[in-house]
């Protein structure tokens, strides 16, 4: 079973890090198309967190694509399409990269660090997915 952990108090609202986790499980195959996720009220009940928090959330990840709402049986793992255009798809990779390389920099790493690491982690990201 999927368990998300937050951070109260911290620079990254609670919503963002419920739809981040979400993501990264859904990504890494932890969560596969088809798959159950908590229902609004069960979920914030375990995190202790207001139940809009988690519908804000949820919406966001039905917007985009990630979950599919069937109503009166909850959200569920939606299959993965594209339903930004490229141009959309590279902005929205902008907006993580630009603030990912500069930290990475930032704190030392050089290029070549950087490189090796992205593809250690998507290496295993998408090996978990086969």
């Amino acid at each position: 079973m999927l368990r998300l952990r937050i951070t109260t108090g911290g620079a990254v609202p609670i919503y963002r890090q419920v739809i981040d986790q979400l993501r990264q499980a859904c990504a890494s195959g932890k969560l596969s198309v088809g798959d159950a996720v908590p229902s609004v009220r069960a979920l914030a009940k375990e995190l202790l967190v207001n139940p809009n928090t988690i519908a804000k959330a949820y919406a966001e990840l039905v917007r985009d694509g990630v979950l599919e709402s069937q109503r009166g049986r909850g959200y569920f793992v939606a299959t993965q399409r594209n339903i930004f255009s490229a141009k959309e798809r590279r902005r929205r990779l902008d907006l993580v990269m630009d603030p990912f390389l500069a930290e990475a920099l930032t704190l030392g790493f050089d290029p070549q660090q950087i490189r090796d690491e992205v593809a250690k982690r998507l290496d295993r990201m998408t090996k978990s997915k086969s």
